[in-house]
Parts: C-alpha cells; structure tokens; sequence
C-alpha cells in the first residue's frame, strides 16, 4: 500500500492529510495555539468529589474542569501522588534518583475515589480526551510516554509484547531484550513496529523516553498547578512515529521551518527513509495539487456518494451514529440479492474509511441493504473488519441482525472532524425562504413608479428568466404591459440567467444599472 503524508503549513494552523493509495483516510488540524492535546502532561489540583460518579473533577487550566474517573485512576495512583509531592518538593541540583524510588502500594479495582485523593491533592495527569462541546478534557493517572519502537509506562515493572507480532520466537525475543534493558521502577510496552529491531535500536528509544521522564521531573520542580509539564510531539512528528513504515514513501511539505523539523525528526528515527521527506514551492496550494481538497469536500457532509451510484447518508446523534447504505441506481444483476451484496460490500470499504476520516467514536449504527442468505450477511461483517484492520483506533464489529443492522464501536482518538461542505443560497441567504411572487411584483412596480416620477422614460428591467416568464405572460394582458399603460413609459424587460431568483435590476437609456 502506498502512503503519503501531506503537511500544510498556514498562519492559523497545520493540515495534514495522511492519503493511502492516493485516498483520503485521516484529516488532522493542529491549530497554532492548540492545547490539551491527547498525551499532554498536566500537574493539576483536585477541586471536587464526586462518590456518586465514583470520580473527580481537576483544574487543569481549562475553563471546565477536567474529569478523572476512579476507573482512569491507575493501580499505581499512591505511587504518582508521592512521586508529584516528592518532585515538586525536590532541592537536589540533579533532581532525585528515580532509581531509588520506593513505590506504594496499588489501589484496588473496586475502591472508592474519595478513599484515594481524600485532600484535594495535586496529581500529575495525562489527557486522555481532548475536551468536547461543553465538556472539559478527559484525564487518566495511566501515565505512558510513547516512542517510535516501545512505550514507556512508570511505577511498573511489567513488560508486555504488542498481540499484533503473531510470531511466538518473536515476542519472546523482543520480551527477553526489553527485559535486560528496561530502567527499574519503569515498565515497557513494545509496540508493533519494533519487530525485527535490533538491542541497539530498541535501547536507543527507551533512553531517549528516560530523557523525557528527566524532563518531567526538572518540570515539577516548583511547579504551581494548575500548569502543563510536557506537551506532546507535534502531530506531524507523533503521526511519523506511529505511521511510518516500509511502504510510507513520501512526505511532503510546504513549510521550510517544518521541512526541517520533519527532516530531522525521520533522520533520528529512520535514516534509510530521510528522502521521502520534501519541500513543496509550487505556485498552486499544496492540497489541491495533490487532489485533497477535492476529497475533503466530496467526503464530509450528511450524503456520501459511491463510485457506482449508491450512497451513504450519516446522521449524528446524542447517542451514536447512523449510516443508511442506499443502492442509487447501482445494479450488477437482475438479482436482488446479489444488487444488495455487491452494494454492502462497497459500502462497507467506504464506510470503514469515514470512520477514520470523520473520527467518528461510540456507537455506530449501520443499516445495510436487507440480504436475505446468513452467508451473505457473514461477507459483509468479514469484510469490514477487514477493512477496519488498518484502523488505529480500537474498535468491535458485531454480526449483523436479524434487522439488518451492523454495530460498531470505535474509540474516538480525537474530536470528530466536521466540515461544512454546503453554502449558504444565495437566494435565501440560508433562511429556506424568498419573498413571494406577489411580494416581488408589488415592489419593482413601486421601483418603477419612483423612477418614473423622477423623469426616467426609457426604461429596461433585467430579471431571472423564471420571474421574465412570469411578467411577459399573456399576449395582451401582460404585467409589463399593464405597468406600460399605468405609468406611461417605455418598458423593456431582458432576462438574465446569472441573476438569482428574486433579483431584479432597473436600467437606464445608457444601460446603465440605476442605484436605488
């Protein structure tokens, strides 16, 4: 598969769009001033309780307070509220030995959230939603700091093995390496990528993610919550990270600041890819070039349309989401059967990619074309969990029902992308509405009688060809001929198909538009 990153760098913000095979598959935005972004590290106060939610509320900074349910607590809670006092706390020049530190014992499951953060202590937490609407960021004391090949989680010494490396010899091997590399009081989740890595490359990541602890810890230091300790990587670079493999071949940029930034970031990370990386100056904006613009606009909105003719409506509601799959006039046989098969099948692909694309999180509802075979039905659930397997996000396809309908939940990984692909009427101005015909008529005939009263005589009306119609109907009896008669004048009326429904313009002898 062929994968392109294109990175768009505005006043405002960065685009980047991440196209497989040349589609449209993630849309990101990270705007200048973006904050509380998913992985940031936040020192924050503890300002409410709440037993009946067996959760909390915590001043992150943000106008709402952030929620932090007992669920999102993580069993090592007493160990990260004691590592938060004693950093902060810290006069050591080099910051303490986290080496030595001795951790608490781990909160049960079924606990109580008052039991744990009684006080209102200060907390380090990490963003685990971004906030939404109304509702303030989502936190979790689950602390984890991710890298290109292994994730770095403190006050642990559990070390586990992604479940998507299939080979035993693998894991065991990647699991006997981390084992003899991995810092005391840290444990090390070894991701998909690190397959096939060697000791170096794998030791190398888990120093550069030590750095980044020490960095934590220098932070803290006399920190005054609420305040952010450590950001994440940019998206450009925390995308790499997670998204660049072998068939990755082209990142592309139109930035010379983020050129380099990206150059480097691909150098340090993989240097055998560092030409895939570069710099966009042609006239024309970057996402047109490469067609993203077009796929924005042909891909969000409530209809999507199919190559073959069907389409799909997306509705969102408090509670989920619904897709209706529609066949249009998309037929591959006289058979129903098959017209619905073939049509569930190209849903599903397309379907699979608006998930991504949109973000779209929760439950999702899909209400299929009605197949009458169980094995039939059985196609179309495999085949969108196979075309869910590229998705990053976790997620759960059930089988279709008796109903027809297909559930999915997906986790959200950043708020919904929503983009407004309609334009308001130019008519209506989006009301939905237009002064009436009657009312039209009634006044261009008091236009005309002011006109006439100010000395114009040879006049022409330009109007929408509808509204022409309309005026010069009846050979004798016509409006243009009865205001011909009323006001005595010389009336020319012309029809204009660039002219809006409802517009009309007076003209003089010169042609002349007259200014009212």
């Amino acid at each position: 598969m062929n994968k392109e990153l294109i990175i768009n760098a505005g006043p405002t913000g960065v685009e980047i769009a991440f196209l497989e095979d040349k589609k449209l598959v993630e849309l990101h935005n990270e705007t200048t001033d973006a904050s509380f972004a998913v992985g940031d590290l936040y020192l924050g106060k503890v300002k409410k309780l709440i037993p009946g939610l067996n959760a909390a509320f915590v001043d992150v900074g943000f106008e709402k307070d952030a929620f932090l349910h007992y669920t999102d607590l993580s069993p090592y809670v007493r160990s990260i509220l004691k590592f938060t006092q004693i950093a902060m706390n810290d006069k050591e020049p080099n910051g303490f030995d986290f080496s030595k530190f001795q951790s608490e014992a781990e909160i049960v499951k079924t606990g109580k959230i008052n039991e744990v953060l009684n006080g209102k202590p200060h907390v380090l937490v990490q963003i685990l939603k971004e906030p939404i609407a109304a509702k303030g960021p989502r936190l979790s004391c689950e602390l984890s700091l991710p890298g290109r090949f292994v994730v770095l989680t403190p006050f642990n010494e559990i070390v586990a093995v992604s479940k998507k490396i299939h080979s035993s010899e693998e894991r065991k091997r990647l699991h006997k390496i981390v084992e003899a590399i991995r810092p005391k009081n840290f444990g090390v989740i070894v991701r998909t990528a690190a397959e096939g890595k060697s000791t170096a490359e794998l030791h190398q990541d888990l120093l550069a993610l030590e750095e980044t602890w020490k960095t934590i810890k220098t932070n803290l230091k006399g920190a005054v919550a609420p305040v952010r300790i450590l950001s994440e990587e940019n998206k450009t670079t925390s995308i790499l990270r997670d998204l660049l493999s072998a068939d990755f071949n082209k990142v592309v940029v139109n930035d010379k600041n983020l050129f380099g930034v990206t150059q480097s970031y691909i150098q340090r990370i993989a240097p055998d890819k560092t030409d895939i990386v570069s710099f966009y100056q042609n006239g024309l904006p970057i996402f047109d070039q490469f067609g993203v613009t077009k796929q924005v606009k042909s891909s969000f909105g409530k209809t999507v349309n199919l190559p073959s003719g069907a389409y799909l409506i997306i509705e969102h509601t408090e509670a989920l989401h619904v897709i209706d799959v529609n066949s249009g006039y998309k037929s591959v046989s006289n058979n129903q059967e098959d017209n619905a098969l073939e049509t569930n099948l190209e849903a599903a692909e397309e379907i699979a990619r608006q998930l991504r694309l949109r973000d779209i999180g929760g439950i999702i509802v899909i209400d299929f074309i009605d197949m009458k075979l169980p094995d039939n039905k059985r196609k179309v659930q495999e085949a969108m969990e196979g075309f869910m397997k590229t998705d990053r996000a976790k997620h759960s396809v059930l089988p279709i029902s008796k109903f027809g309908l297909l559930q999915v939940t997906r986790q959200r990984m950043r708020p919904e992308v929503n983009i407004n692909t309609s334009e308001a009427c130019p008519a209506c101005n989006g009301t939905g509405k237009i002064s009436s015909t009657l009312l039209l008529e009634d006044e261009m005939e008091k236009r005309l009688a002011y006109l006439v009263t100010h000395g114009h005589k040879n006049l022409t009306l330009v109007v929408h060809p509808i509204v022409y119609s309309y005026l010069t109907k009846g050979l004798f009896s016509s409006i243009i001929k009865k205001w011909k008669r009323k006001f005595k004048t010389n009336l020319k009326v012309l029809s204009n198909t660039n002219y809006h429904l409802i517009e009309f313009r007076f003209m003089n002898e010169h042609e002349e538009e007259i200014k009212f």
